[in-house]
């Protein structure tokens, strides 16, 4: 049973990669419990492992007493029976009494067996667990080792990774011991022990390649705004830079597109179209079309994101894609519905000119401050803005709908202290929304136009008269008053 358990440690410690501490312990646990089994009490319980902790000794700590007084066989020894065991030992003194583990029985030591083994068991599980639960989310790299079923199994040193049919490139193909750089998209246990779910076709696994190839991204000088992929075909990805000093899309291709060209033969061959984010939907919905040259982009419907794209015959098929593709990576890179037509197939829409123009305006380089914005005007005769036309962040938005603040005519009526006394809405917050209404909205105050104060005179001798008089008080003349239009 020793030399068993002492080759567990060295076991589980050199193999599977569990600490030493905690192999000692849950040995010294499950010795205890057998001891206790068999005894009652694991209070005198010594458990001693030799120096290089190949094996392990049971020993019972026990007080010398007068053969006489010996009445607890658990903790006490007689004299004569301790004197066999250490000569020069005196009555009081405690004796480690060295504890076969064949006196078990059968019961006891198949227990510890088995609570040993699925300790060990729970143990590497759970330090599995730990271990791979920290990598997900990132990047790892393994070895081919079989398929079954479509699914590919990789070898991720102490354990096996699983890569389904549906997270694999069909571009990619493997052979043995083939090498596999892999995004860990999720980590759970099973029953057998982790189960490691990898994937090739995460649109994750290229925005970690590209912060391996791009030190811009690394260090956030560029952030990626959004990745949208169909592994094995195409992936867009919008960038944009912190700095006017730093090309964002220039940076990602690299010098003679050398950093693409690393990332596209990590996914054997698939296109890559990098493009620059803008706030603008306009130009963004326009540079998510690349490598398509568009001429315009017309927002039809700003509340369900509809928007048609305006492309030369020539580049039709190119703005579309091979069986759409090109067009529904823009859809989803940009989160609007794109339909692309040639100008002749828009002249033959049913679109009137005073909608275009208004979807046009509303959208336009000025109203993203790309250019000088030409303020709106609110008044008592013109329609409410609505503030989700205004560039208002959506966060700060989704406050003021919470409060029922739709357009810029409900907020300005709003008393100051009923302003700040929204505690979600932050002083820096308010300041925001005050210099956009101030950039983007010409607030007009109704004129009031004060009645004037008319004095009526009697027109024979000048007495100060009133509309109800029939007849002067002064000179008995009689009155007549007409209305007529005032003009200030």
């Amino acid at each position: 049973m020793s030399s068993e358990l002492g080759e567990a440690i060295r076991s589980m410690v050199a193999e599977k990669g569990i600490s030493q501490e905690l192999v000692i312990s849950t040995i010294e646990d499950i010795l205890r419990a057998a001891y206790k089994r068999k005894f009652g009490t694991d209070e005198n319980a010594v458990i001693q492992f030799n120096d290089d902790f190949s094996d392990v000794t049971l020993s019972a700590r026990k007080t010398i007493v007068d053969d006489d007084d010996y009445y607890h066989e658990v903790t006490e020894i007689p004299m004569s029976d301790a004197e066999e065991l250490h000569e020069g030992c005196e009555i009081g003194d405690e004796l480690l009494v060295p504890i076969s583990l064949k006196d078990f029985d059968r019961i006891s030591v198949q227990s510890a067996k088995q609570r040993a083994h699925q300790s060990f068991r729970d143990i590497q599980k759970d330090t599995l667990y730990s271990e791979f639960k920290a990598k997900e989310g990132q990047m790892i790299i393994g070895y081919y080792q079989r398929e079954s079923n479509g699914d590919i199994f990789v070898d991720l040193g102490t354990t096996e990774g699983i890569l389904p049919r549906r997270n694999q490139s069909s571009r990619e193909v493997y052979r043995k011991n083939d090498k596999i750089k892999c995004y860990v998209e999720r980590v759970e246990k099973a029953e057998r022990g982790v189960r490691v779910v990898l994937s090739r076709t995460s649109p994750e696994l290229v925005r970690l390649l590209f912060e391996m190839e791009v030190p811009e991204i690394y260090d956030h000088s560029i952030e990626i705004f959004k990745i949208v992929r169909e592994a094995g075909y195409r992936t867009k990805i919008a960038v944009y830079s912190h700095r006017d000093d730093i090309d964002p899309v220039g940076a990602c291709v690299g010098l003679k597109g050398i950093r693409i060209q690393t990332i596209m033969r990590e996914i054997e061959g698939e296109k890559i179209d990098i493009l620059k984010y803008d706030p603008n939907p306009m130009n963004f919905i326009r540079n998510a079309l690349s490598p398509a040259e568009v001429r315009n982009v017309i927002i039809t419907d700003k509340d369900t994101f509809h928007a048609l794209a305006i492309v030369d015959e020539n580049q039709l098929s190119l703005a579309i894609g091979k069986q759409g593709l090109n067009v529904r990576l823009a859809n989803k890179l940009c989160d609007w519905l794109i339909d692309v037509k040639t100008e002749a197939q828009f002249a033959e829409m049913d679109i009137a000119n005073d909608a275009r123009e208004r979807a046009d305006a509303l959208f336009s380089d000025d109203a993203y401050g790309e250019a000088e914005a030409e303020p709106q005007q609110i008044g008592a005769e013109d329609d409410e803005i609505q503030l989700s036309d205004l560039p208002i962040d959506k966060a700060l938005l989704d406050k003021l709908h919470f409060h029922d603040i739709y357009t810029v005519e409900e907020y300005v009526n709003l008393p100051e202290d009923e302003i700040k006394g929204m505690g979600d809405i932050s002083e820096e917050e308010i300041k925001q929304l005050h210099d956009i209404l101030v950039q983007y909205v010409d607030i007009v105050e109704e004129e009031h136009v004060e009645e004037p104060d008319i004095h009526y005179t009697c027109p024979e001798c000048g007495h100060p008269v009133t509309p109800d008089m029939q007849t002067c008080p002064n000179c008995g003349v009689g009155l007549s008053f007409e209305e007529v239009d005032y003009e200030e």
